[in-house]
């Protein structure tokens, strides 16, 4: 069992009581809703009689469902509308915060909460969305949680949850040209796998993360949940410090200058002990591409698809059918691989740092997207699309052929008007590239990081971002 791990902190700190079941009760210290996971909970309530225990620790905001071009109410889709109007009406009754559209502190809910600086060190997160592990970027414990499980949060603010081991994820050394944070998460889950993490959560560490930005630490932990980990971390560091002082909820005054120090206590102590360790050189990693319908099914731009006889034999049924639904074939070379679709956003790359990427890649190369290719940026949030704005990145990216849109989750997962169609293939910086994921029951998807999609954009297919003078 580990111990002196911020996980351990963490946990032992908000641990109600041990139950009958062997598992803990866990106080939720935020608790993060959206439109999508929450309709029903709220419903289960009422149908007992029961009420929202603390709806200060609970913040609200819609964004599976927002179309991303016309957001004029009531929504073209009525059973986006009706979602848009439950969430509306459960959070005014029960005296919740909503961040609607046009308030300017819309957008996905792993975004919005920490440009709010609602997300902190030390704190337990719980949403009804499988990527809440993007919280752990701040030293916090975050979970993706189901509906029923929303209900027992809103109705006493705790979760029956079992404790889980810790993997100590070591990464060291400096990043090369081309390479970001997306590309280091698809390498680590290309070796540990997608089910190599369940039961473990996992702490993210070494010089390569510490020297890492917020916003890319975010999109490490974002896709923990793609590994089977149910929860990643990075322990909280000067950088942390550094983007939540002066945030809207972050503390102020004597109160910031306690909570630093009592944030510093919480990180693993040098002689923390872990379940297990694993280790990686950033000289490894390179930019990566997905090839298959798992987001461990990645491979280096400049190699080939592997062939089935590299896979352990219990694996091969299931590279199999990715090669079937994919159209590839083992051997065949990830680079000049054709796209339709180019798609940058989602809560896993849709922050400031992310669209300055792609669009210094745009400019670099100084290309329009072709005609048989389309091409369309989602800012994560109201106040990312106004920060972008204001740097004139949206004229950079109309410039080269992208359409700009609103914020939302847009073709992250197509429960909106974006979507694929039919058999096309979308290069994405998203999180899952599960069969119909973007709208299509045959569309495919590959997941890059923003660089690697802008420039697929302009080329039509895809290119090695290392390439690019």
């Amino acid at each position: 069992m580990s111990a002196r791990t911020l996980f351990d902190h963490v946990w032992n700190r908000h641990r109600v009581r041990t139950l009958p079941s062997g598992q803990d009760q866990l106080f939720i210290g935020l608790h993060l809703i959206h439109e999508v996971t929450s309709p029903q909970a709220f419903a289960w309530l009422r149908e007992r009689g029961l009420t929202v225990a603390f709806p200060e620790r609970s913040v609200a905001t819609v964004d599976h469902i927002v179309p991303t071009e016309d957001q004029s109410r009531p929504y073209a889709d009525g059973l986006a509308e009706d979602m848009l109007q439950a969430i509306e009406r459960n959070t005014r009754e029960t005296g919740i915060r909503l961040f609607q559209p046009g308030s300017g502190k819309q957008g996905v809910v792993h975004i919005i909460a920490p440009e709010q600086g609602l997300t902190q060190p030390g704190m337990t997160v719980a949403c009804g969305d499988s990527h809440t592990a993007t919280h752990g970027a701040f030293g916090a414990i975050a979970f993706g949680i189901g509906t029923s499980q929303v209900r027992d949060v809103l109705a006493s603010q705790t979760l029956a949850m079992g404790r889980m081991k810790v993997r100590k994820v070591q990464i060291d050394g400096k990043l090369g040209q081309g390479v970001f944070a997306k590309d280091l998460i698809l390498h680590v889950l290309r070796r540990l796998t997608a089910k190599g993490g369940v039961g473990f959560a996992y702490e993210f560490a070494g010089s390569t993360i510490h020297g890492l930005s917020m916003e890319e630490r975010m999109t490490v932990c974002n896709m923990a949940i793609e590994g089977g980990a149910r929860c990643g971390y990075v322990n909280p560091d000067q950088v942390t410090f550094d983007y939540l002082k002066g945030r809207e909820h972050a503390p102020k005054g004597v109160d910031w200058e306690r909570a630093v120090a009592w944030w510093r206590s919480i990180a693993s102590a040098p002689d923390a002990v872990y379940d297990d360790v694993v280790a990686f050189k950033a000289e490894d990693i390179a930019p990566t591409v997905t090839w298959g319908i798992s987001p461990d099914q990645g491979v280096a731009v400049n190699e080939n698809i592997p062939a089935a006889e590299s896979f352990p034999v219990s694996e091969r049924p299931g590279i199999a059918e990715a090669y079937a639904y994919m159209g590839f074939t083992p051997g065949q070379p990830m680079a000049g691989t054709a796209i339709d679709v180019a798609f940058i956003g989602s809560c896993t790359n849709g922050r400031i740092s992310d669209l300055r990427a792609a669009a210094a890649i745009l400019t670099r190369h100084g290309g329009t997207v072709p005609a048989r290719v389309k091409a369309f940026v989602v800012p994560g949030s109201e106040a990312v699309k106004k920060a972008a704005e204001a740097e004139g990145l949206h004229e950079v990216f109309r410039k080269h052929g992208f359409e700009w849109r609103e914020a939302g989750c847009s073709m992250c997962l197509a429960m909106n008007p974006d979507k694929l169609v039919g058999k096309q293939i979308s290069i994405s910086t998203s999180n899952r590239n599960f069969k119909g994921r973007q709208g299509s029951p045959e569309g495919r998807t590959l997941l890059a990081s923003p660089a690697m999609v802008a420039l697929a954009a302009v080329e039509g297919r895809v290119t090695d971002v290392r390439g690019l003078k």
